[in-house]
């Protein structure tokens, strides 16, 4: 599973191709943090025009240089790299990481430059990081490939990031907030390298406790689904994804296309893996330490323990929006605190010692809470006060938490005077947080992930009664056909199982009325015609027609006002359809998203899906119970599930639509978009009464 990726972490030599004397250069910087932390390798500087650099003997090419050579960093102008990666495959080089600019973010050259370095990659089965990149720093063997100043503490963080910028600016910034790595790897432009190949790597890397990931754009959304779920039961994948807000290529044809925006797949695809999405950088890191040294949380009920009241109120706030409670202590829990603390001390929960608390107060209350069997977390807040030692404070909270199975958060507010705090509290694995609402955000991401690890295994819905091939020979009789309308689509989801009301197509008014009879009364006439989806924009729908002569009637009057409205429009005739029973109205749609393939969307249906947005996706392929999670995610789940009481609706009958619909978009890539809209639903069963389909 590795895929070889040890060498870019712990190579038994380095060669930095293009290594400069000059202190300003970045390969010197590269060269010297190599020389700075511990790194037992060997560490060969190549450079035909220097004898030596930081005392390092130089050579003057990359077949110069003696084993053991795992890993080349070449740091050289673009146009010197094609010919330079050939020499390192004849040596015998398997891993190379590309610091150097120059390739497709530059351009169509620099892109045709990029192919070209990884044909030659290819050709000799070598692995690159980049280009365009920043490195790799591994902090247990002491390589540093990177020309970032200063490395973050040793700890059990694997941090990925496609951006070298933002990879630079977390490992300064976390330098002294005692927040421990066991590893980094900025990736460029990812020519070959992704953050799953990474991913997979930190999975079995043994210092590793939880992967944190920046990302701008995952390519092979599938394939990094498949590798979460792999990864996720045993190691935490904390990720942070840049562009949530842009509209992206937007579809606009169908009510799925314009309601799935750039971020909906991405969303929907970490909630199915079992990723935890960061909303901040400083989420992705407070998340991740917590994760690393903590254990979770068996429960959502949550003890806090304070010296003020106000950061409390704002902790439990915080609480609240992410799904944890403030625990309600025992009886016995409350009495010893009343032995023990200021007469007017608060002991319901949150437990506030008021502003003189000391140290040994600190140490009973929390002891107390922990010990509470209604307690599954706790958060302990320090508001500096003069009389109060803040490092002796978290000496009690090291003391008290060490021996318990779980979680303890802290809060020590402040900056300057808790500096020595936060190192002594990190250094023991126990997270501090400067602000009351960010414990919140941290124990909900715990919370999360407990509950994803008590899952059951991913298994795809599976279905044999469908007529795979009937569908493909509809769809080949489309021709270059760009829309679908509900005529062409009926005969498509009966072929895959999905209920529909009964219909029949007509081209005259009289062909309508014996249509009609057949069905029975009342019916639904419908417009056909190739250049209209959206039927009710303009008067291509005619309700409850209860006779012959009103069928006739309605048929005329729909072609002469749509003809009228619309005169360059292909009107076909019209579909006749039996009047449903009365139901509930909901919507299945499908995306086709260029990275993770078929995006299934469900929600309130009918005209107004737009307006409410009451919308949620998944990603195909989907189980059964990922199926129904997306029904209870909406308001329209709520209502099928028994509003107030009512009875409910059938909502295995609905699942079994949207895992039909998914396999027929995951047999059909041709597809581009589908939706049934609405899907009325009944106390048992369901029925398609329209739909429509994009083709790609």
């Amino acid at each position: 599973m590795q895929h070889g990726l040890k060498s870019f972490f712990a190579p038994r030599g380095v060669a930095i191709i293009g290594a400069s004397a000059t202190p300003n250069k970045l390969s010197y910087g590269i060269l010297r943090n190599m020389t700075l932390y511990g790194y037992q390798g060997q560490i060969a500087p190549v450079n035909p025009k220097a004898d030596q650099i930081l005392g390092l003997k130089c050579y003057p090419d990359i077949t110069s240089v003696p084993d053991p050579l795992d890993l080349a960093v070449i740091v050289l102008p673009a146009p010197a790299i094609p010919a330079t990666l050939e020499a390192c495959g004849q040596r015998g080089i398997r891993a190379v990481i590309i610091i150097s600019g120059g390739f497709k973010e530059v351009g169509e050259q620099g892109a045709a430059l990029e192919r070209q370095i990884l044909e030659i990659a290819s050709r000799y089965q070598m692995r690159l990081i980049g280009p365009n990149c920043v490195g790799t720093l591994d902090l247990y063997s002491g390589l540093n490939t990177t020309f970032i100043q200063g490395v973050p503490e040793r700890g059990g963080i694997g941090f990925i990031s496609q951006s070298g910028a933002v990879g630079g600016g977390v490992v300064d910034y976390i330098r002294d907030k005692f927040i421990g790595f066991a590893n980094f790897a900025s990736l460029g432009n990812e020519a070959d390298i992704t953050e799953t190949d990474v991913i997979e790597y930190l999975s079995e890397e043994e210092h590793t406790r939880v992967i944190a990931v920046y990302v701008e754009m995952i390519r092979d959304g599938q394939r990094f689904m498949q590798a979460a779920r792999r990864v996720t039961p045993q190691k935490p994948i904390v990720l942070l994804k840049a562009g949530r807000t842009g509209a992206g290529a937007r579809a606009v044809s169908s009510h799925t296309g314009s309601l799935a925006g750039s971020h909906a797949a991405y969303r929907a695809a970490f909630q199915q893996s079992g990723v935890i999405e960061a909303q901040t950088v400083s989420d992705l890191f407070d998340i991740s330490m917590a994760l690393a040294h903590q254990p979770l949380p068996q429960g959502n009920r949550v003890a806090i323990i304070t010296n003020a009241g106000g950061p409390a109120a704002l902790l439990s706030d915080s609480l609240a929006e992410n799904g944890l409670q403030i625990a309600d202590l025992e009886e016995h829990t409350r009495s010893a605190l009343r032995g023990r603390l200021n007469p007017a001390a608060q002991v319901a929960n949150p437990i506030d010692m008021l502003g003189g608390a000391e140290p040994p107060e600190y140490e009973f209350a929390l002891q107390q809470a922990l010990a509470d069997p209604n307690v599954d977390a706790a958060v302990v807040i320090l508001v500096p006060q003069a009389l109060v030692n803040p490092l002796e404070v978290a000496e009690k909270i090291i003391h008290v938490s060490g021996s318990r199975q779980k979680p303890v958060l802290t809060c020590f507010m402040g900056e300057w005077s808790v500096q020595q705090a936060r190192q002594r509290l990190h250094s023991s694995g126990i997270p501090m947080y400067v602000f009351p609402e960010i414990p919140g955000r941290v124990l909900g991401a715990m919370l999360q992930y407990a509950r994803w690890r008590q899952q059951s295994e991913f298994e795809a819905a599976q279905f044999n009664e469908f007529d795979r091939a009937a569908a493909a020979q509809i769809l080949g009789q489309a021709g270059g056909q760009e829309a679908l309308g509900e005529a062409q689509t009926r005969p498509l989801f009966e072929a895959y199982g999905i209920p529909l009301v009964a219909g029949q197509a007509a081209h005259s008014p009289e062909e309508a009325a014996e249509a009609a009879r057949r069905l029975g009364f009342p019916v639904a006439l419908k417009i056909i015609s190739p250049d209209i989806l959206h039927k009710s924009d303009f008067g291509g729908i005619r309700l409850n027609l209860n006779d012959p002569q009103e069928v006739r009637t309605a048929y005329q009057e729909m072609m002469e006002s749509i003809a009228n409205r619309l005169p360059q429009a292909r009107l076909e005739g019209v579909l006749v359809e039996r009047m449903a029973d009365k139901g509930q109205e909901v919507i299945i749609g499908m995306r086709r998203d260029p990275n993770f393939g078929p995006l299934i969307m469900f929600g309130l249906g009918g005209v107004y899906v737009e307006l409410f947005g009451d919308v949620s996706f998944r990603v195909a392929p989907l189980t059964r119970r990922e199926a129904l999670d997306m029904i209870h995610q909406t308001h329209a789940g709520k209502l099928l599930s028994g509003f107030r009481g009512e009875e409910p609706y059938d909502l295995q009958a609905v699942v079994d639509v949207i895992l039909r619909l998914s396999q027929l978009a995951l047999d059909f890539p041709q597809i581009a978009e589908m939706e049934i809209n609405p899907l009325r639903v009944f106390r048992q069963g369901a029925l398609a009464l329209d739909g429509r389909i994009i083709l790609s």
